[in-house]
């Protein structure tokens, strides 16, 4: 008799059922105790206005908590050497799996880091070129521009069987660096016109260096009555002996006026005084000076290679290892690919995959030798994708951050399948994003706002993308937004002749960017933008240029102290009270002695998060109580600090506490919508949108009459993109031609004239596809931006 079979299938196994991210009370930075359920492999984005949460939410809570226990699980003795984390303010986080974080940050500045060293390309290739080149010259190291050469010999005293001998011993290590740049590929000159007049002598004055007064003691002084030079003979008249213990004098002790100090020759000096410093970080008139003073030239003897001549004598198949990293990468691909050699056929296979990473994700236009510190925000943040492509790790949670910035919308297709193929080998993709053609591709949406700062930090909407559509909310409302095509252009009131441009990959470009208009410069990543703008304008073009460099300061600096509106309110106060203006510096003689002006007590707990507690003197104040008795316009320093930027407009714009100076540069950072930030808001809690755009109204206080604005609306939520095209129409009706490198297809429609280059990337590109008015490149459908563009405003 035949059995019948069961076929209810089994119930579902517990393991199974954990399959949501559980977020419950997160309070990080402006969260207001929000709760939410993520979905687990899924792809999950978040939107919301540019400070409103989403990087709160998502980097400082998700992933950095998962980030923190995967810590917790190494011994003490290797957790003294990674970051401490401290747990973020959230009273429950269910559901975690392994973070691997992809975001914005710029990679380091070093001059010898290079997109090869960053990812491990260049270790493959050195390793394939001691293996197989000929001919051979040594181990890997013998290729890296990184490791100098060096040798040497001598005896050493050797204990055995109770008996001390001596041996002679001698090692070397070759190494790839080329001796005289150091493995940088470019050497510096100081000119020393900028530092002297030499047709005077010291006593007429003939230093030229910002800051060196004529009676100090450290500076001019010093050199005068050293006794090593004639303090009244004109510098061009110094024997050789008087002008090398000026320039190049090792330090020695020197007494003038009877105080004992160190002379040493003027170039040591200026390069440890000026040199060793963070540009950045220097004053405007001193950075002018370090530009005018020190010139970079190509190395003359590796030719900007880095490389020694023995690393550059070993080839395969005629190219040497300088040469393959100068190659675009997705040539490299293809002559790695050309190699049959069995001996290293894993490593061919490893490096070919890498180098096709490259070109899949959109940057096969670089080349190895690039310099990293040159990457935009999003080329970084591909870069970084490239060794997560071919991961076999699934259950992961991938965090992006605006994953689209710097990408053309043809472009951003490409990494839509990324996203997507992450997702479908069973991973958790959570994306933070502003451009709809990224929101739509998602599974899952979270709304957060509705307004930034403290009028944000709620969830206004979780759901579909089509619930998203419906839903009332400001990324809902804005979702469909379309920018028509101008029907009327401005006309140019004259024009910016570019000749023969040929930066990086432009091919004697001759270009004429219209003046008093607003001029938008398009083409796919890597078309050539960047290099006709930032490095084909003629000098005294009279240009203020916006990169996008990232804002540099710590948790002390903040807007008031970044813009320069400080200033003008501490001489104020310190007009108002009669006393010294350092008063009102929380850096300064105003700081309170306990936290020295920072407002909270840091203690350090080795292994474990430092804890950070209000100081109790000053009540997170940062100021000394006898400090905070001086009041201006009713209120004292830490008052005004706390301030948003709405309501100072209004308190310095006039009354008893009106201040020109002040008002002006607090009506540019409301111009560009930081309304809601409060002027004493430490700069390392501000989103990477407000601080592009902290960094834009700082510059539209410089004079210049033309801006050149590179990809302003990185970072922008749809609404804001409203406010800035409002901003840029300010400028060019105030008188001044303003230049955007821009993606945006809303910017490019709201364009009196485009330049589009292209047609593809790297040396498929370089070239002007078209010029003229966005209806003309809406019509003609020649070129891709005019494809997408046409899509775009439904033409």
């Amino acid at each position: 008799m035949a059995t019948r079979k069961n076929t209810q299938s089994p119930a579902p196994h517990t393991a199974d059922s954990h399959d949501l991210i559980r977020v419950h009370g997160a309070r990080v930075n402006n969260l207001k105790d929000i709760s939410i359920e993520i979905p687990k492999r899924r792809l999950t984005v978040f939107t919301g206005v540019s400070g409103s949460g989403k990087s709160s939410l998502v980097f400082s809570t998700i992933a950095a908590e998962s980030q923190r226990l995967i810590n917790e699980t190494y011994s003490t003795f290797v957790q003294g050497f990674m970051p401490t984390l401290a747990r973020p303010e959230v009273d429950v986080l269910d559901g975690l799996t392994t973070a691997i974080i992809v975001d914005q940050q710029r990679m380091g500045a070093d001059p010898r880091s290079t997109v090869g060293t960053a990812t491990d390309a260049n270790a493959m290739l050195r390793i394939l070129f001691s293996r197989i080149g000929k001919p051979h010259i040594g181990s890997p190291q013998a290729f890296s521009f990184n490791v100098a050469s060096i040798s040497g010999a001598g005896a050493v005293s050797i204990e055995r069987g109770g008996r001390t001998t001596k041996e002679r011993r001698s090692f070397s290590i070759l190494g790839g660096m080329c001796a005289r740049c150091e493995g940088r590929g470019k050497v510096s000159d100081i000119d020393l016109t900028q530092l002297y007049d030499d047709s005077k002598s010291l006593a007429d004055g003939a230093f030229t260096i910002p800051g060196w007064k004529s009676d100090s003691f450290w500076t001019v002084r010093v050199y005068a009555e050293s006794g090593f030079v004639d303090p009244n003979k004109p510098i061009s008249k110094y024997t050789k002996k008087e002008l090398n213990d000026f320039l190049y004098k090792e330090p020695v002790k020197v007494k003038v006026d009877g105080v004992n100090l160190t002379y040493e020759g003027l170039i040591p000096k200026i390069q440890k005084s000026f040199l060793a410093k963070d540009k950045e970080a220097m004053q405007p008139h001193i950075r002018a000076f370090v530009d005018r003073a020190v010139t970079f030239s190509v190395c003359p003897d590796c030719g900007g290679t880095r490389l020694s001549e023995s690393a550059r004598s070993s080839k395969i198949e005629k190219i040497n290892i300088a040469d393959a990293c100068a190659m675009q990468i997705s040539d490299l691909a293809e002559w790695v690919r050309g190699l049959s050699e069995p001996s290293v056929a894993p490593l061919l296979t490893a490096l070919g995959r890498t180098l096709d990473s490259f070109v899949e994700i959109g940057l096969g236009y670089l080349s190895l030798d690039r310099s990293s510190g040159t990457l935009s925000g999003g080329e970084a943040q591909r870069v970084k994708m490239i060794r997560h492509l071919g991961s076999s790790l699934t259950d992961v949670t991938y965090v992006f951050d605006e994953p689209t910035v710097g990408l053309h919308p043809h472009d951003i297709q490409r990494m839509n399948e990324l996203l997507l193929r992450l997702r479908d080998k069973g991973n958790t993709v959570l994306v933070v994003e502003h451009k709809p053609e990224t929101i739509v591709i998602a599974d899952h949406v979270v709304d957060l706002g509705p307004g930034a700062g403290t009028g944000g930090g709620t969830v206004c909407f979780e759901g579909t993308v089509e619930g998203l559509r419906t839903s009332g909310t400001t990324t809902g409302h804005h979702f469909d937004d379309r920018a028509a095509v101008k029907e009327s252009e401005r006309k140019p009131n004259g024009a910016l002749e570019i000749r023969g441009a040929t930066t990086n990959n432009l091919r004697g470009v001759d270009v004429d960017i219209p003046l008093g208009v607003l001029v938008v410069i398009t083409g796919v990543a890597g078309s050539g933008k960047s290099s006709l703008v930032h490095g084909s304008i003629p000098a005294g073009a009279n240009v203020v240029s916006v990169d996008q460099g990232a804002i540099k300061g710590s948790r002390r600096s903040n807007p008031a102290t970044y813009t320069g509106l400080l200033e003008p309110i501490r001489k104020a106060f310190a007009k108002a009270n009669g006393v010294k203006p350092a008063l009102f510096s929380s850096n300064s003689e105003g700081a309170c002695p306990n936290c020295n002006g920072a407002g909270v007590i840091y203690s350090d707990l080795a292994i474990m998060a430092g804890v950070a507690t209000t100081c109790e003197v000053c009540e997170g104040k940062r100021y000394l109580a006898a400090v905070l008795d001086y009041h201006f316009g009713g209120r004292d320093i830490s008052e005004v600090l706390a301030m948003p930027v709405s309501e100072a407009v209004e308190f310095f714009g006039s009354g008893e506490a009106r201040i020109p100076a002040a008002h002006a540069i607090l009506e540019r950072l409301a111009d560009v919508g930081l309304g809601y930030l409060t002027i004493g808001q430490p700069l390392t809690t501000l989103s990477g949108g407000e601080r592009q755009r902290l960094k834009l109204a700082t510059h539209m206080g410089e004079k210049g009459g033309v801006y050149v604005l590179d990809e302003p609306t990185s970072g922008l939520h749809l609404a804001d993109v409203e406010n800035l095209l409002g901003l840029l129409d300010r400028l060019v009706d105030s008188g001044k031609s303003v230049i955007v490198i821009e993606h945006h297809q809303a910017v490019m429609a709201h364009a009196d004239w485009i330049i589009d280059l292209g047609p593809g990337a790297g040396h498929d590109g370089g070239k002007i596809v078209f010029e003229g008015t966005p209806a003309d490149l809406v019509a003609a459908h020649s070129t891709l931006t005019g494809e997408h563009l046409a899509a775009y405003v439904g033409a």
